[in-house]
């Protein structure tokens, strides 16, 4: 059987703040770390049917960028959503919605600039 491995690596600040991010995967290219700004993780226990989640930023991402991420998390929950259950109607409204808030952030954008 073969085994694929995932890590992250967080440097807090005095506060316990993400100042950096580093990630790294045996499947990725490459041997060095990657840096990021951002991680979304989440994971389902069968056992106590529910999702446990974990969200990081470092504090030095920029505000817009952090909308647009989670509006890529999104659409690609909406891709996986089709592929995993087949539920076109389910992944359909996903996509609606980021469509919606891309729109949202079109319009912040023309007002700040």
């Amino acid at each position: 059987m073969r085994k694929t491995h995932i890590t992250f690596e967080v440097e807090l600040d005095g506060q316990n703040i993400p100042t950096r991010i580093q990630w790294n995967a045996t499947d990725k290219p490459g041997d060095a770390p990657s840096e990021t700004k951002a991680i979304n993780v989440a994971l389902w226990d069968t056992q106590e049917k529910n999702t446990l989640s974990i969200y990081l930023w470092t504090k030095d991402m920029p505000v817009h960028e952090m909308k647009r991420f989670y509006i890529d998390c999104l659409g690609g929950m909406a891709q996986s959503i089709m592929r995993a259950t087949g539920d076109g109607y389910f992944a359909e409204q996903t996509n609606e919605l980021c469509e919606r808030l891309v729109e949202h952030l079109r319009q912040e954008a023309n007002q700040q600039g």
